[in-house]
């Protein structure tokens, strides 16, 4: 951004550290990240003159004020408190929706990400709209962050970078109406419901007694509907999308229904809620089914998204549980002739019954897919990525420190079998190298053998929470040290990193 020219104005920043690609002016004051501490960024805040009439605006945040060849300059922590009034001041640093975009998510767990991401989206053109606050209850519960620490992170991230071409926040996975409330607090716009626990998995292998006692079972009066009507909707009619032609059968219908009628009420719930209490906010949803132990079939897609729609939620984006293996930071385990004539169907299907976007989960590192899935749903996707910016983070302490690399590895082997329960991995300790095997060469190509890639990416939690009984917490301190003091060794690995996931996107991508 260009500043105005003023003589004093360019004294007092010769006086100070500043971000280049931070500095915005607004009203007269000057806003910036200063970084004349090495590792340690502040938020530097430069008045217009140091009359009283400024006292105001500088009153809004925290910190130390003093005057620099006339301007009133006040310079604080990257605290909630200035992140709040910050965005006050400056609207693009508040999260907005993004509709049918082609986006990616951009999960960070550690809160140094953003600027790597940044620099990934704008080197592929700036095509793709980015979700830069994204993280499950489940991850900040194991990392020992917030809703609204996670927010701020990624706002840091977005005043450093100077980014004013919009982004998203994810409030995802969530499961209950507090975590809405929390994440509504905070400022989140995009809300992924996660019904996985209301997903009858052994719908598919009932016995016809027991089906149909689950099919009488189910929550009728919150679906507002009864077993006659569903089966006249359905059983009388047939779909096709595009040349893919999708008919129920009794069985079909009771099955998908036992599978998903569960999590269709709780969907609806939530949705309810949400639009209860975020009225008059900008929100948009994302339902998930992904993390369940069976694919959903075309069929099932098409009773799910219908009964959705019949129940008056309305959503930008679906993932389905699509056949094959979305493992955790590695790549797409399966068939993809047969994956690519699949989604294609849930594609067709996302067209007709939305529009809405196919969301790939688990999606990082998944790069055989990704211009199969720009393809098929002509750019109509959302790509979600979590913990493969954290495994760039330790390729990052590979390259500068293999010794902590070392440890964190002994210490996450130890930790993977309990780790591993509420994640679809298939990493085996035996198959992994040994960490007391391990020299300086064979620790910088740790990321990229996939077991340890494995037990590195699900036991980020036990890693950064892991405390000595003084209190201290050596992984933890020794990262997030490691990464403040060489941040552009790190977004130079997640630019590397990112450009390739989002370039097969580029091509199909809309706004």
């Amino acid at each position: 951004m260009t500043l105005p020219h003023d003589d004093t104005l360019t004294h007092t920043l010769e006086h100070l550290r500043i971000r280049p690609s931070s500095l915005t002016s607004q009203d007269g004051i000057t806003f910036g990240l200063d970084e004349s501490a090495p590792g340690q960024r502040r938020l530097a805040v430069i008045a217009a003159s140091d009359a009283p009439s400024d006292a105001p605006i500088l009153g809004g945040f925290e910190g130390e004020t003093q005057t620099i060849h006339g301007r009133a300059v006040l310079r604080g922590p990257l605290s909630a408190h200035n992140a709040a009034a910050l965005r006050r001041q400056l609207a693009w640093l508040n999260p907005t929706t993004l509709g049918l975009a082609t986006s990616v998510g951009f999960g960070d767990r550690l809160g140094l990400a953003t600027p790597g991401h940044l620099e990934a989206v704008r080197a592929v053109g700036g095509h793709i709209a980015p979700i830069l606050s994204q993280q499950s209850i489940r991850e900040m519960t194991r990392t020992s962050r917030s809703p609204q620490m996670v927010m701020d992170d990624a706002m840091w991230g977005v005043f450093g970078e100077g980014w004013r071409s919009g982004f998203g926040a994810d409030a995802d996975h969530l499961k209950t109406p507090d975590d809405i409330d929390r994440c509504l607090a905070a400022g989140y716009t995009f809300y992924t419901f996660d019904p996985g626990e209301h997903v009858e998995n052994a719908a598919d292998t009932m016995r016809d007694d027991g089906l149909r006692a689950a099919f009488a079972a189910l929550p009728w009066d919150a679906l507002a509907d009864t077993e006659d009507a569903l089966a006249a909707r359905y059983l009388s009619a047939s779909w096709e999308f595009e040349g893919h032609v999708i008919a129920f059968d009794r069985e079909r219908l009771l099955r998908a229904a036992v599978k998903y009628g569960r999590a269709i009420a709780y969907v609806t719930r939530m949705y309810r809620h949400l639009a209860t209490v975020g009225a008059g906010r900008p929100w948009e949803v994302e339902v998930s089914v992904d993390e369940t132990e069976t694919p959903t079939t075309h069929v099932e897609h098409v009773y799910f998204a219908t009964e959705l729609r019949r129940l008056g939620v309305q959503w930008v984006s679906l993932a389905p549980r699509y056949i094959g293996h979305f493992e955790k930071g590695v790549e797409y385990i399966g068939d993809l002739d047969a994956f690519t004539a699949d989604f294609a169907t849930h594609a067709a299907i996302a067209r007709a019954l939305g529009p809405y976007k196919l969301s790939l989960h688990s999606g990082s590192d998944k790069f055989s897919v990704y211009a199969i899935a720009a393809r098929e749903t002509q750019g109509a996707v959302h790509l979600k990525t979590a913990g493969t910016s954290y495994l760039e983070a330790l390729r990052t302490v590979g390259q500068l420190a293999p010794d902590l690399l070392r440890d964190i590895y002994a210490f996450a082997c130890d930790h993977y079998e309990t780790d591993r329960a509420s994640y679809h991995v298939s990493a085996r300790l035996d198959r992994a190298p040994a960490p007391v095997a391990l020299t300086d060469a064979t620790t910088a190509t740790l990321l990229d053998q996939f077991d340890a890639r494995q037990i590195l990416h699900v036991t980020f939690g036990s890693v950064l929470t892991y405390a000595t009984p003084d209190g201290d917490k050596p992984f933890y301190d020794q990262l997030m040290t490691l990464l403040r003091t060489h941040p552009d060794a790190y977004t130079a690995n997640l630019k590397a990193h990112f450009v390739r996931h989002l370039r097969p996107f580029v091509e199909y991508s809309h706004d």
